[in-house]
């Protein structure tokens, strides 16, 4: 009698397994979010040359900065955070024109790809670049109940771009971006993190929910003392998950319940100067066994910045191959 083989799987039905970490688990580790079409909000929170963002705050532009443009100093919006009220300026979702995303939704092969919207410069970072970094950080400090209040009038906000982006896109997932952490530790005090800033994510979160799509929480940085926030919060998947976490005991406790994507060590390992094909290769295989055992796991850079082709080129080898083998080697 011969055994019947399992069918092999789409990219999209394995990426689905993966972020749901739920029946047989995936055949492969999805190689980034390979069957992932992403369509963005069109209007400009961190807009491509210097100038002006959709809130009004000024950017300057460095071609050798990460990303090219960063928040203009002495050129922030609100300059006093009891005067924020007055001084902050929310864009108008209704009157932002739609039919771009709507038409770039349409062109996606939806039995291919699953439907990404891409939401970034969220609360924290938002907050920042209307105010200064210090000044920021100082007032979640001194005077938390206005920045409370500030956070919800932003989340505000981004619940009702999500709104819009779904109806223009049919979304199955956001990517919303919100950057909490330094290499060493939050920038905030975790219990500044959940008394201000957490509450006003959790409706963002819900509103996700409430609309049936996965939420890809990206956060840079070492933010493993608030990752059980997430987890208990909703989030479904948590980029770039960088190696100044401790990944491997996170996966231990977490790792029924959030998916990682990320991981692999951009720092140290791809962007080194002289870096060989064999310790990418190497790099691609400690985190794979570190993170993918029980599925859950997709591997891609734990930052995006520009890498040799070269590089690149043996990280998605090794990430196509090995990512194969390690499932097969478990349902043997």
């Amino acid at each position: 009698m011969t055994v019947p083989t399992a069918r092999s799987l789409t990219p999209r039905e394995n990426l689905l397994r993966a972020i749901r970490r739920e029946g047989e688990g995936p055949q492969w580790v999805p190689n980034q979010l390979e069957a992932r079409a992403r369509v963005p909000v069109p209007l400009h929170e961190r807009p491509p040359q210097a100038g002006l963002d959709a809130f009004g705050a000024h950017w300057s532009f460095l071609a050798e900065a990460e990303g090219g443009t960063y928040p203009t100093e002495g050129r922030h919006t609100i300059t006093d955070i009891r005067r924020w009220r007055e001084q902050i300026h929310i864009p108008d979702v209704n009157a932002i024109d739609w039919s771009e995303t709507q038409r770039l939704a349409s062109r996606i092969d939806r039995s291919n790809f699953l439907v990404e919207g891409f939401v970034e410069m969220g609360l924290f970072e938002r907050s920042y670049v209307l105010m200064g970094m210090e000044e920021a950080l100082m007032a979640y400090l001194a005077e938390p109940e206005e920045m409370t209040a500030m956070l919800r009038a932003l989340a505000d906000y981004k619940i009702a771009v999500i709104g819009k982006l779904h109806e223009a896109a049919n979304l199955d997932m956001v990517w919303y971006g919100d950057d909490w952490g330094t290499q060493q530790n939050l920038f905030l005090p975790p219990e500044v993190w959940r008394a201000v800033v957490k509450p006003q994510t959790r409706r963002i979160y819900e509103c996700c929910k409430s609309l049936g799509i996965f939420i890809n929480q990206h956060s840079c940085g070492r933010i493993e003392s608030v990752l059980g926030d997430l987890v208990d919060m909703g989030a479904d998947m948590w980029n770039p998950c960088q190696p100044c976490n401790d990944l491997a005991s996170l996966k231990r406790q977490y790792g029924d319940r959030i998916s990682f994507c990320g991981g692999i060590d951009s720092q140290f390992v791809l962007s080194k100067p002289g870096v060989t094909a064999d310790e990418v290769r190497r790099e691609v295989r400690r985190r794979i066994d570190e993170m993918a055992p029980g599925g859950g796991y997709i591997a891609q850079p734990s930052h995006g910045v520009p890498y040799d082709p070269a590089v690149l080129a043996a990280m998605e080898d090794e990430i196509t191959t090995y990512g194969r083998e390690i499932y097969k080697k478990m349902v043997q």
